[in-house]
């Protein structure tokens, strides 16, 4: 809202309309003051009446947890074996993860083999205005270089815009979806702090794959340009997040298999996406129920979990930068059940193309199970997986 000292974030996103005139420009000024006035407001709020009748713990319960994993999965979940899988998963990307660093540097930790790869110049970015034109570099070269070959793409979606994001979210990546006309395209946004003047690539690869092509532009402007099979609410509003992030990481992994991360430094980075999806399936469900730790996994054996435990797994156990651990353990206390949906999501994704593949045979099209799967719009994994049954 702006109330810290600076523009407001939106201030700063107004700001960017070029090519406007005066009359729109000062609409935009006046819905950007109204909109950081609506947030100072509601800033208030929560610090001085809702923050007194919130309960002390962070914890859910299962009960309330599973609405909330079904609202952001569409699938009725069984909380106790997603743990137990999150678990196998996690460790069996680290055993990769700790093959790879091997390579980049033998006998190498993960923090080690990541330390070496952020000084090598091959892989730094100095600027912020260089990590723009490096995202849109590998995004303009991954659309020409997938169209036609493994996905059918019309020339509606050949347009992906990518930026650096206003300050003022959280950090990380994201995407919005074009219009319904596609006058405005889709867009891929970066949100980095302010100050932050040096990022290394190999870190990043498997994100502008994620939340550009094959991942979220792909899936959500696919979804946009079925105007004759799907109404404006499936279009433009529907979404559920196991659908949607479990779709684009796989896609991350998707990526591998065309052969577009042979190299080490960026099969680490995306191998570190995938852990640390992973772990949100574990921290996340075992934070919320409060689940014990299990023998064997060489971290706090045999205690339950608290937020306190989640930021030292993070930390500990990842590879991510510790300002946006700190930033997700938050997140996953005030939305629970959300994080894991991405894991969750890409495990339904692999399962039904599994299944689709052995149903076929020799016959089995990729291609053409990819463009039939993106057609249908988002659906709750429930009902996806009815779909894709049929595929």
């Amino acid at each position: 809202s702006g109330q810290r000292g600076g523009e407001s974030f939106f201030a700063t996103l107004v700001a960017g309309a070029n090519g406007v005139g005066d009359a729109v420009r000062a609409d935009l000024a006046a819905g950007a003051t109204a909109a950081a006035n609506a947030y100072a407001d509601f800033a208030t709020f929560l610090r001085e009446e809702l923050a007194q009748e919130a309960p002390a713990k962070d914890a859910v319960g299962a009960d309330v947890y599973d609405l909330w994993s079904r609202h952001f999965i569409g699938a009725k979940l069984d909380l106790r074996e997603a743990y137990d899988w999150g678990w196998e998963e996690f460790s069996s990307i680290e055993r990769e993860m700790k093959e790879v660093a091997g390579r980049i540097k033998p006998g190498a930790t993960l923090a080690e083999a990541a330390a070496a790869l952020d000084a090598d110049p091959r892989y730094r970015l100095h600027g912020q205005r260089a990590l723009e034109e490096w995202m849109q570099r590998l995004s303009d070269g991954a659309l020409g270089q997938l169209r036609g070959v493994h996905f059918e793409i019309p020339d509606e979606l050949i347009r992906l815009d990518c930026k650096i994001a206003p300050p003022g979210g959280g950090v990380g990546a994201y995407y919005t979806g074009p219009t319904d006309d596609f006058s405005r395209p889709g867009t891929m946004w970066w949100s980095v702090p302010a100050d932050k003047e040096e990022f290394s690539t190999w870190r990043e690869v498997s994100t502008v794959y994620h939340e550009g092509v094959p991942g979220h532009h792909l899936q959500i402007a696919t979804g946009v340009y079925q105007a004759e099979t799907l109404n404006r609410y499936q279009r433009l509003v529907g979404w559920v997040s196991g659908h949607g992030e479990g779709w684009a990481l796989y896609a991350e992994r998707l990526m591998r298999e065309l052969g577009y991360l042979a190299d080490d430094g960026d099969l680490l980075g995306m191998l570190d996406s995938q852990l640390f999806r992973a772990a949100r399936v574990v921290v996340d469900i075992g934070m919320h129920l409060e689940l014990e730790i299990p023998a064997g996994t060489g971290f706090h054996e045999g205690e339950r979990w608290t937020p306190e435990l989640g930021l030292e797994f993070m930390l500990t156990r990842t590879i991510t930068d510790p300002a946006h651990v700190r930033d997700e353990i938050d997140r996953y206390l005030g939305w629970p059940g959300q994080a894991p949906s991405y894991k969750l999501g890409e495990r339904l994704w692999r399962t039904a193309r599994d299944e689709a593949k052995r149903r076929g045979g020799g016959s089995f099209d990729l291609k053409a199970f990819h463009k039939q799967a993106l057609e249908l719009g988002s659906l709750g994994l429930d009902n996806l997986r009815t779909q894709l049954a049929t595929l």
